[in-house]
């Protein structure tokens, strides 16, 4: 959908999937990652082929798909807080300092998958990379011949073209000629200058007249884009074509989005069974996120850094409570008096923000405005309430956590609302699991699964279900569902295994998180992903015992 929806806009071209494993919330862009575990971006990447097709290229000329961009290699994801020297930034752009070990594991184990998936093209990151013990301290990475030149297409066997970030190259050190001289050679074959195109074409004739970037190079950077060209038919149909146009927004892509929203809601929190909501209850809404669609669908909407209000049509979340037939009254700051009510549904959050201007430090901080404060306040004191949080990543809910009867991570639901209609009222079921470990405090950052202290708010993995019968015989089914999930391993029974940790997990989520029990909790949901579905068990019987 989203592949039909670009290439009817007349290009055929589009910068994702976002690779980066997401390592610190404070990241102004950690919404673009898929999440903290790279087992998990490596288990979203078949979106390479929904993009792309068969991953010889052969469906790139077809009109629902395009060429897709792994980005931003590599090891975005993991700049350390206050490394950046961009503007104002803090972490965004800044440097990734990690051993040889955590660069394959963590940062690099998922542009492997994605080589091997057939992407067409990959994008290098801002950042810079630095590499414990290779002697060559930080160094940005659209500089790097030993990553791009050397892993990417040398040990990765990447046979695409890397494209440049917007003005990437000026990052570089040195001035514009040696700019374009050491990207280049680094492995970029195509480059975005934005601003100063005829300065790039002439440096970089002058540089090969020069002798300083080969004609071999040049071949080799043309030979790759020509390819990938050709493939999307480019020479055949070189126009633009916006036929499809009237499908964008369509009512069936609408459906598509907003079975994506409600199965993109994670319950963190669901105290008395306060969720799913009945439409013979009162309900009171309210929060600064209840109805607006331009906080719902973030950064990155119409403009780079989004914004607040009816910014493009949809259904907000309030919109979605009253078509699904409720009995709704509506106050957003909670103005309006509270009695009479059965429940409360304050929809709280963050503002659009995208890259480095939404950075922790850099006018945000994880905590709730103290407008949403009061909202929650108030409404949770005055009733039975559950609490949605709109935001690009977890937000500090702290103490209040205890006079809160339902907590929903309700991320950027986009413009469909009424998909989060849709589990609040039991049309659906919560279904969403944490992508990324939700903290107590920011003291505690980063933080993420397999870390050897770890004791956050919810564990990464985390998310309860409704609508679905939970197993019964705590320890002993736990101990039952470890044989049979090993078996299943054995057995190369994927669906199965996968099936039977599910099963274990809605057991462990009947009993609340400790500090013995998170990290067993998080570490089954990694193992889950690897295919260790005996072991997932395993953990999560010691984290079911630690509860």
């Amino acid at each position: 959908m989203t592949a039909a929806e670009v290439r009817a806009t007349g290009v055929p071209w589009d910068f994702a999937p976002c690779l980066c494993v997401t390592r610190d919330e404070r990241w102004g862009r950690s919404y673009e990652s898929f999440g903290e575990d790279p087992a998990l971006v490596d288990s979203m990447e078949t979106i390479i082929q929904g993009l792309q097709g068969a991953a010889n290229g052969r469906d790139l000329k077809d009109d629902d798909k395009v060429l897709a961009t792994a980005k931003h290699f590599v090891g975005d994801g993991g700049t350390a807080y206050g490394s950046s020297t961009t503007g104002t930034y803090t972490i965004d752009q800044g440097v990734t300092t990690v051993t040889p070990q955590q660069l394959e594991a963590i940062h690099l184990a998922p542009y492997e998958t994605a080589v091997d998936r057939g992407v067409g093209t990959v994008m290098p990151s801002y950042s810079s990379l630095d590499v414990i013990g290779d002697g060559k301290g930080p160094v940005k990475m659209h500089a790097r011949a030993d990553m791009i030149n050397g892993v990417l297409k040398g040990r990765m066997g990447f046979d695409g073209f890397v494209i440049s970030d917007w003005d990437g190259i000026n990052q570089i050190p040195g001035d514009y000629t040696s700019d374009v001289r050491t990207s280049v050679n680094a492995g970029v074959d195509m480059v975005m200058a934005p601003y100063a195109y005829r300065d790039f074409r002439t440096a970089l004739v002058a540089e090969t007249e020069a002798g300083r970037v080969s004609e071999a190079r040049i071949d080799d950077a043309v030979s790759r884009i020509l390819t990938q060209k050709f493939r999307l038919g480019l020479f055949e149909k070189p126009y633009a074509d916006t036929s499809g146009a009237a499908k964008i927004g369509s009512a069936g892509h609408r459906a598509v989005a907003r079975q994506a929203a409600a199965e993109s809601q994670v319950l963190l929190k669901n105290a008395g069974g306060v969720l799913p909501l009945k439409k013979s209850q009162k309900v009171y809404v309210a929060g600064s996120n209840a109805d607006d669609i331009g906080n719902q669908t973030g950064g990155w909407t119409v403009t780079w850094q989004g914004s607040s209000g009816d910014i493009v049509p949809g259904t907000t979340i309030l919109e979605g409570l009253r078509d699904a037939g409720g009995d709704v009254t509506y106050s957003k700051d909670a103005s309006a008096p509270t009695t009479g009510y059965d429940v409360g549904v304050v929809v709280v959050g963050e503002t659009p923000y995208a890259e480095g201007v939404g950075d922790v430090g850099n006018g945000h901080d994880l905590e709730l405005s103290a407008a949403d404060k009061a909202a929650v306040d108030k409404v949770c004191a005055a009733m039975k309430c559950a609490v949605l949080i709109v935001s690009g990543r977890p937000q500090l809910v702290g103490d209040r956590l205890g006079a809160i009867d339902a907590l929903v991570a309700s991320w950027l639901p986009g413009t469909e609302g009424a998909g989060v209609a849709d589990v609040l009222y039991g049309r659906r079921p919560f279904t969403g699991q944490l992508p990324v470990t939700w903290p107590k405090s920011e003291a505690q950052l980063p933080i993420n699964v397999g870390d050897a202290t770890y004791d956050p708010q919810f564990p990464y993995g985390w998310g309860l279900t409704t609508l679905t019968r939970v197993p019964e015989g705590g320890a002993t089914t736990l101990k039952a569902l470890a044989v049979a999930a090993a078996a299943a391993e054995k057995a190369g029974a994927d669906e199965v295994g996968r099936a039977l940790v599910t099963k274990a997990r809605l057991i462990v989520q009947q009993r609340p998180v400790t500090a013995g029990s998170a990290k067993p909790f998080a570490e089954a949901d990694h193992l889950l992903l690897t295919g260790r579905y005996g072991k997932a068990v395993e953990r999560l019987l010691t984290a079911y015992r630690a509860t």
